[in-house]
């Protein structure tokens, strides 16, 4: 069966999935649905691809469902089971990506879903919304102690409409949960000449040497990048993912 694919709206029940690694070619907010298509087409076996064709025409035969659960809402839940916890990202974005899910949609499936379903539901918002509306989903994200739905957040979307004042806090979250700043979305872009970053990078770094811990690793790169002459106490420094040694 032929399946119409939407256009992508900018130019672009397991709780232990480990999602693909930054850099991989399948992280799923900075690669194109074609190209997870692609890449999960050649890394799935053959009853992995049969049951994803099978979950995208469900997917495109009831689009944006508002009404009871559709089938494809129920696919989600089994991407991980199906396809594997290394690719269940891919594929749980490209069915909300044949299902042509809009903000209202994507928030429901995010208030209903598992973990891995509602990370899921952040990759998937720069290729499904344009505008601001689906802002709550990552201020939700970022408010959670969950690792992987803050870095989740901090996406192209999180980048693209995030405030400056919860981008900051978002970056500090990042350093003191220990979420590698390169997982952070146009880090360099947002962070450039941002005084008031600056500051309170110097004084998370103040406070970390002043309890006698170490200062991450990470703060200095983001601190270089506001472009602040201000350095930060270089006692005890962390590895380059924010983890105390």
């Amino acid at each position: 069966m032929t399946r119409p694919h939407a256009t992508p709206a900018t130019p672009e029940a397991e709780t232990t999935e480990r999602p693909a690694a930054p850099g991989d070619g399948t992280t799923p907010a900075l690669t194109t649905p074609a190209g997870l298509h692609s890449r999960l087409t050649e890394r799935l076996d053959g009853a992995a691809r049969a049951w994803l064709d099978q979950a995208l025409d469900e997917a495109s035969a009831h689009p944006g469902t508002r009404g009871p659960i559709s089938v494809w809402e129920l696919r989600l839940a089994e991407a991980g089971r199906r396809c594997g916890p290394a690719h269940a990202d891919a594929a749980r974005v490209l069915i909300l990506h044949a299902a042509r899910a809009d903000a209202d949609v994507l928030t429901r499936v995010y208030q209903q879903g598992t973990a891995d379903e509602r990370r899921a539901v952040l990759h998937a918002l720069p290729h499904l919304v344009t505008g601001a509306a689906a802002l709550p989903l990552v201020e939700d994200a970022l408010r959670t102690n969950d690792t992987r739905l803050v870095a989740a957040a901090l996406g192209p979307y999180g980048a693209r409409h995030l405030d400056a004042h919860a981008w900051r806090h978002a970056v500090l979250k990042c350093l003191f949960t220990g979420v590698a700043l390169d997982q952070v979305a146009e880090l360099a872009r947002r962070a450039s000449a941002d005084a008031e970053l600056a500051r309170m990078l110097g004084d998370y770094a103040e406070e970390r040497t002043a309890a006698g811990r170490p200062v991450p690793e990470d703060l200095h790169r983001v601190l270089a990048l506001t472009g602040s002459t201000a350095a930060a106490p270089a006692q005890g420094t962390d590895d380059p993912h924010g983890k105390e040694s």
